[in-house]
């Protein structure tokens, strides 16, 4: 049976975005197997078709930051809000993802919103090096959920940062950033943090807080 899915339209300023997401995070289908080979169990499969908050905080977030000659890349981009507002904005943009599916429906979203595709890369952070380069900004919302997940996102957006270089990360206040922003330190990154007064897209007051490193 085909996942259900909904179609939304998000607004930035006078820029709409389409999104195809999944209908809720219960939806399921893996015929091929291919999540289960990854690890992804049929509870966590649903969670990268949904739009969350974190993901909506940092799409708002992204829209008034000053992108313009940078090369970005999301990492764990999920559903794709920001890199498809991004891509539709013509910013350099890749988009990465562990999720077997990422892609189609970032693709999917790409047509609806009648732009070229993005450049997506499907690998998981604890992947051998993979070939896709150096950013001088690299972007995510809610990564820190696992403890053993902290090491590896450090370990893997440095290895694409470049020497100069900044790092946007919305957490929506789990309380795993403080470790992550000691292991970025290390490697000469320095942290900005700034909480968001509260967005009026949202339903629901947001707690978590935007982190901006830069070296």
């Amino acid at each position: 049976m085909a996942v259900r899915v909904r179609y939304d339209t998000h607004e930035f300023d006078k820029v709409d975005i389409h999104l195809r997401s999944l209908r809720s995070n219960q939806e399921f289908e893996d015929d091929k197997g291919e999540a289960e080979a990854l690890g992804i169990s049929s509870a966590s499969w649903p969670l990268f078709g949904i739009v969350w908050p974190s993901g909506q905080v940092l799409a708002h977030h992204l829209f008034q930051t000053d992108y313009k000659g940078k090369r970005i890349l999301e990492v764990g981009c999920g559903i794709g809000l920001t890199s498809v507002l991004l891509n539709h904005l013509e910013a350099d943009i890749t988009a990465t993802d562990y999720h077997p599916q990422a892609e189609a429906f970032m693709q999917c979203n790409t047509d609806l919103n009648d732009d070229s595709k993005v450049p997506f890369v499907r690998t998981g952070w604890a992947d051998a090096v993979t070939d896709i380069g150096k950013f001088d900004l690299v972007i995510g919302s809610d990564l820190l959920y696992e403890d053993e997940h902290v090491g590896l996102l450090a370990q893997f957006i440095c290895q694409h940062s470049k020497p100069e270089s900044q790092i946007i990360l919305v957490d929506p206040g789990r309380g795993r950033h403080a470790r992550f922003s000691k292991l970025v330190a290390k490697e000469g990154f320095n942290l900005k943090q700034v909480k968001p007064e509260q967005p009026g897209y949202l339903e629901n007051p947001f707690k978590g807080v935007i982190l901006n490193y830069s070296r």
